[in-house]
């Protein structure tokens, strides 16, 4: 009952995200050319459940069988218990398959869905592995996220361009930052003043059609406090979703690998250098900005992404986290560079693989996995189709 009232709270928050974003779109897309895309795991999936949520849910269940039958006879003994991370990504395989390779029939997309996935989770965690033991202190644990790649190209570019004498724990960060901690408040702010800059950029005759008695200002306000009150409502969801269905894949898995590894979420390695953390988003977030523009303006991009406040914050602080272990604080700065650019750009590339029924949200799925393993996986789809 608990994880059928998650998912009902779940939709509730994504149903606030998109009456928010789906004028945003419009606006944009009727004044400026193109069409703005906030990148949200959670949005996302909530949004196309109607349309996949079966098949994302069954493929689920399939790919956690398939990683326990990896972990068990192969070198790679990593069980990967982030349950919504799991429920990401078999959606957007799922979304992939029907899309690109053009299955329809439910139980094919759940077994070719949850082989690959299942194959690949325990990969993703191997990956990074090496440097999750370093930052970790070889506590054991392995992450399980879908920053895997920045937390990985955060420990490498660490290796060769840093020194980890110089700690990041060093620094002395100034109180303001603290306020990004809070996804609500940071959310919040950040999609109030981007609500802001298109009523105010936007031709006067056409955005006063939009907004109404409200006018500008005002409008951006209250889809701004929306906007965050609907993330902290998904997330309460997704918290209570998940609780119910994660410790029933441990035992499992405690069961059928003992000796695994479990790969846990990123907020693991948040506790062994929190300054780096948020170094890495204070740095990565307005990167993101600056691709955002870039993207609207010069590039001219039909699907722009825009620089999402979640993403930076769970994907290039991980990054960041790598990166001091590996190479200090010119590590973790170098890692949060190239995590943001890897970050906005990737997944702006994933979103015109994604078919209609996820454009048509204004949402996209929200880290540097998905945009570079989905990407690459669309176009393998896309290719094999062709052929066939």
């Amino acid at each position: 009952m608990k994880s059928a009232m998650g998912y009902l709270i779940l939709s509730t928050g994504a149903g606030i995200l998109v009456s928010c974003m789906v004028p945003l779109g419009g606006i944009m897309n009727e004044v400026f050319g193109f069409q703005g895309f906030f990148p949200n795991d959670e949005s996302i999936i909530a949004a196309v459940m109607g349309t996949y949520g079966k098949v994302a849910v069954l493929s689920m269940v399939v790919c956690f069988i398939v990683n326990l039958i990896v972990a068990r006879f192969t070198k790679f003994k990593y069980v990967y218990l982030t349950g919504h991370m799991l429920l990401f990504i078999n959606m957007l395989v799922c979304v992939l398959i029907e899309v690109q390779l053009g299955i329809t029939s439910t139980w094919q997309i759940v077994l070719l869905s949850g082989l690959i996935s299942g194959i690949y989770c325990p990969l993703a965690i191997a990956l990074c592995q090496k440097y999750t033991d370093k930052v970790t202190n070889n506590a054991g644990v392995g992450l399980a996220h879908s920053s895997c790649l920045q937390a990985f190209i955060g420990g490498w570019i660490g290796e060769r361009f840093g020194d980890p004498s110089k700690s990041t724990e060093d620094l002395k960060l100034p109180k303001w930052a603290s306020i990004f901690r809070d996804a609500t408040l940071a959310t919040g702010i950040t999609m109030f003043l981007v609500f802001l800059v298109v009523a105010f950029i936007a031709p006067k005759d056409y955005i006063l059609e939009q907004v109404g008695e409200q006018g500008r200002f005002m409008w951006a306000v209250m889809n701004g406090l929306n906007f965050g009150a609907g993330i902290t409502i998904l997330l309460s969801g997704v918290r209570m979703l998940i609780a119910e269905i994660v410790p029933a894949f441990k035992g499992f898995a405690d069961k059928i690998v003992p000796n695994a590894k479990p790969g846990l979420d990123c907020p693991i390695v948040m506790p062994y250098a929190p300054t780096a953390w948020l170094l890495g988003f204070l740095i990565s977030f307005p990167i993101g900005i600056i691709c955002t523009l870039i993207s609207a303006g010069p590039l001219s991009v039909q699907y722009v992404l825009i620089a999402g406040v979640i993403p930076h914050f769970f994907g290039s602080g991980p990054a960041a986290v790598y990166g001091n272990a590996t190479g200090g604080v010119k590590g973790a700065v170098i890692a949060s560079i190239v995590s943001s650019l890897i970050l906005s750009f990737g997944i702006q590339l994933l979103i015109p693989l994604t078919g209609s029924v996820c454009i048509g949200t204004g949402l996209t799925w929200g880290e540097s996995d998905f945009g570079v393993w989905g990407t690459l996986l669309g176009y393998i789809f896309k290719g094999i189709s062709s052929i066939f």
